[in-house]
């Protein structure tokens, strides 16, 4: 399945080598310093699941650019339609101009989409693009202020999604005042709140809170425009929905009128084995939001909605860039090569593998309080104790730090978290190559040698 035979990584420098070090240092001299790096890894090539660095070591991938590069990395189908297209038309704007493309590729995801047709589609650059979208959708259509999001939620960075965002207070401290009319409720991360009680009754209790609770004392229902959700949450920690929690915001949703917004932005696109992670519930939303595994690295967003949802009139939302011709290309050679080569089936089953392979790591190490996910979005959550599930923020940065020295990529997620999120291309063998390398660093790290 995948583009490379190699599925051992190379380190042959010690990291940062010379010529990542210099780039750092102009990295650090001019560039924004509000990104969060982990660690010195200063990208070159990818060829498949393995990435070389500017001073030739080569790791193997397993965080895919942030779940982006799904086909793995320059996938020769993915690069040839690129260069085909930017050599036919880089850009007319098809805020003002048409392209065929467009249509092609909202007929392609129109037939995947998880909620029945018809489907009107808008594009744009970017996941908070999407959300942005989809906000302002909701209350053109429904004509109502109000919207519901969840703690542990990151749905973007823009203000209408920052506002929706309620992963880390960094991600919004200094920026107030955000867009008003937002509330917050908690998310049934199951592993660390249900305590005794069942997963399946506190799941069902945080939807049902809504109506018990919210709606009787606060927020009419009446006013709720929409309720933005992740079925797998991803900085929140790789939190998986269940599904009775989804089923349940579908029917309180139906009962007032309120629509259900699916931020499939990093679970989406195959990575849990579905086309869209909210099908695993059998639940169908209202409005989809789509980015970073549509198109293997190319910058595009898109929603998704209900036609008779999608209402307003010229003018009311626009993007220049969005729906660029060399980006919706990439977007349906991805679709071409995840339905070609099988990969829903490959995520289903590497995924599977690996859970089963990591299923007694929380008995097995010390610092391993859950391990959880769909797919190839698994979650490893670090811990410094397991009756109190405190978080190991720091014990769990080593961790992903000592991969890195041993070559493979892994980025964190939530407060302590480990995301596993190779592209939809690995094998068993780059699995096993990996975890054995993440097996070690943590034992490493548990035994406190710190490398």
């Amino acid at each position: 399945m995948s583009t490379t035979t190699v599925i051992a990584p190379k380190v042959k420098t010690a990291l940062p080598g010379p010529n990542a070090k210099r780039v750092v240092a102009g990295d650090e001299k001019y560039i924004s310093p509000s990104y969060t790096r982990s660690y010195p890894m200063v990208a070159k090539q990818g060829r498949g699941v393995v990435v070389t660095d500017v001073d030739g070591n080569e790791f193997l991938d397993f965080s895919a650019g942030i779940a982006v590069t799904s086909t793995g990395h320059c996938h020769p189908q993915v690069v040839a339609a690129i260069q085909k297209q930017a050599n036919e038309l880089i850009h007319m704007s098809g805020t003002d101009f048409y392209y065929e493309s467009m249509v092609t590729l909202a007929e392609r995801l129109s037939k995947i989409a998880p909620m029945p047709g018809p489907h009107k589609v808008y594009y744009g650059n970017s996941g908070t693009e999407a959300i942005e979208c989809a906000l302002k959708l909701a209350r053109y259509h429904t004509k109502r202020q109000n919207v519901i999001a969840f703690y542990g939620a990151f749905h973007g960075r823009t203000m209408g999604a920052l506002s929706l965002t309620a992963s880390k207070p960094q991600q919004k401290r200094r920026f107030a005042p955000l867009v008003p009319g937002v509330t917050h409720v908690r998310f049934p991360d199951v592993y660390r709140y249900a305590g005794s009680e069942d997963p399946q009754s506190f799941a069902l209790g945080c939807a049902r809170f809504l109506e018990d609770t919210l709606f009787r004392t606060t927020l009419p229902p009446e006013e709720v425009a929409a309720i933005f959700m992740e079925p797998v949450q991803g900085e929140g920690g790789y939190v998986v929905a269940p599904n009775v929690f989804l089923q349940e915001l579908r029917r309180i949703c139906d009962r007032h009128g309120i629509l259900l917004v699916a931020d499939e932005i990093q679970s989406g696109t195959g990575r849990t084995g579905k086309w869209w992670a909210i099908e695993h519930a059998g639940v169908q939303p209202d409005i989809l939001c789509i980015a970073k595994g549509i198109a293997s690295g190319m910058p595009l967003g898109v929603t998704v909605s209900k036609a008779e949802i999608m209402d307003w009139v010229p003018g009311s939302h626009a993007s220049t860039f969005g729906g660029n011709p060399v980006c919706v290309a990439a977007a349906l050679a991805t679709l071409d090569v995840i339905e070609r080569e099988g990969l829903l089936a490959n995520a289903t089953e590497v995924g599977n593998h690996m859970l089963k392979r990591m299923a007694d790591w929380p008995t097995k190490h010390r610092l391993v309080g859950d391990v959880r996910g769909r797919g190839l979005m698994i979650g490893v959550e670090v811990v410094k104790d397991k009756k109190t599930k405190e978080f190991a923020a720091a014990e769990r940065d080593r961790i992903v730090q000592a991969a890195f020295e041993r070559g493979v990529l892994f980025l964190g997620c939530g407060p302590s978290t480990i995301r596993i999120a190779p592209p939809l291309i690995v094998t068993k063998a780059e699995a096993d190559t990996a975890l054995d390398v993440l097996d070690d660093s943590l034992s490493v790290i548990e035994k406190g040698a710190g490398r």
